[in-house]
């Protein structure tokens, strides 16, 4: 069998399909991957055929950190999306060709890329590496971080707003979605969540325990639990001689207004007694003033570090928040935007750290959130349980095995 999956241009929606696709590769199937150029070589290591995805999608960048507002910020996401979705759809066409797959596996971003993928008549699967944003009768609507409320208060709220906020999401994306399905000849659908339901196999890469529990996921989704990977690289020496406590402070590997944070991390932590290792990826380290016995870096391997680490401090991201509640480690989530306000409540509700709101952000507030998060390791257990009890890189193999059978039926 050979699968072959399609990425958008984000590390962080490749790197959780990794350890899928190894396993994959394990059991004597082929894999193949197109995603983002600089990528390749960690694939072909691992057995994985990887190939570049279109450069012109490629360079197609999110833009949300330019704007002020948070409506004009999640506008900006969805039409970047929208601008990918035209070339991606001939570019899957070319790699489906090209490889002739058994089964096709679709980043949920990638909207011209599903919609080749079920024109294909291949069987095929979407995967998330973020929230599905599918309404519930047991949870509160997507996009806006609200907390559980129950009762008929929590029922009206939550009506109200799931409509006003999938009325203004379908608006903007499903117009462009319905153009690309018409070209393949499919029917037009309605809601965004209609695409959603559209694949036989709906893979979200986390577990209840971190999600919200309920009682009506739709037929094709599976929770496979947090899947993490990130490139094979030696801890640095220096790492040893850093000291406890230590809280890793991260920056997205994507551009965002996330520069504050840690920024505001070296003002105020060392300060009370504690060390911080701060990743800036997107963003210059050179840029960052540590303190003498903290450090900042652009990139770092955070396993070695969550191994030791009291708390890690973060902007919200699926990537490094699930990576630390997987290795037991709480979190202090500082929201910048995108699917951050959901991801920053469900660690809140699951009792394995702190929110923080940017707006709320100071040194001081930042010293009691990670003293607080501190005392939820409990939490973060309970968390990594559920992740490992959901089976993981082997249970999503063990699904995209099972929808490629369908071909034979």
């Amino acid at each position: 069998m050979r699968v072959l999956a399609y990425t958008s241009p984000a590390r962080g929606h490749l790197y959780p399909i990794v350890p899928i696709m190894a396993e994959l590769v394990a059991r004597g199937h082929r894999a193949s991957v197109c995603t983002l150029s600089g990528e390749l070589g960690h694939l072909a290591r691992l057995g994985i055929e990887g190939s570049a995805i279109d450069p012109a999608v490629e360079s197609i960048q999110i833009e949300d950190w330019r704007k002020r507002s948070p409506r004009s910020a999640g506008l900006s996401v969805l039409r970047t999306f929208t601008e990918r979705a035209d070339g991606e759809a001939p570019d899957l066409a070319r790699a489906i060709e090209r490889y002739s797959p058994d089964v096709l596996l679709i980043d949920v971003n990638c909207w011209g890329g599903t919609t080749v993928a079920e024109a294909s008549g291949l069987p095929w699967a979407v995967y998330s590496p973020y929230l599905l944003p599918l309404p519930s009768r047991d949870a509160p609507p997507f996009g806006l971080g609200l907390r559980p409320l129950g009762g008929p208060i929590g029922r009206v709220r939550d009506a109200i707003v799931g409509r006003v906020f999938s009325a203004t999401f379908d608006r903007a994306v499903m117009p462009t979605i319905n153009t690309l399905r018409a070209r393949r000849g499919l029917p037009a659908l309605e809601r965004y969540t209609d695409l959603l339901g559209s694949p036989p196999l709906l893979l979200a890469l986390t577990a209840e325990g971190f999600e919200y529990r309920r009682g009506d996921w739709p037929a094709n989704v599976r929770l496979v639990g947090a899947v993490n990977w990130s490139p094979p690289l030696p801890a640095p020496p220096w790492l040893a001689d850093l000291r406890d406590p230590l809280v890793l402070v991260t920056c997205s590997t994507e551009r965002q207004r996330d520069k504050r944070l840690l920024h505001v991390a070296l003002q105020a932590l060392p300060a009370a007694g504690m060390t911080v290792l701060g990743t800036s990826a997107a963003h210059d380290p050179l840029t960052f003033s540590a303190p003498s016995g903290s450090r900042v870096v652009r990139f770092l391997p955070h396993e070695a570090v969550l191994e030791r680490a009291a708390c890690v401090v973060c902007h919200g991201g699926m990537g490094i928040t699930q990576k630390a509640l997987a290795a037991e480690t709480p979190v202090v989530v500082v929201p910048c935007g995108r699917d951050q306000l959901d991801t920053a409540r469900r660690v809140e509700s699951a009792g394995a750290g702190v929110r923080l709101s940017p707006r709320r952000l100071t040194p001081e507030r930042l010293v009691s959130a990670v003293r607080g998060a501190i005392g939820l390791r409990e939490g973060a257990r309970r968390v990594s349980r559920a992740y490992a009890a959901a089976g993981g890189a082997v249970a999503a193999a063990d699904a995209i095995e099972a929808v490629a059978r369908m071909r034979t039926r």
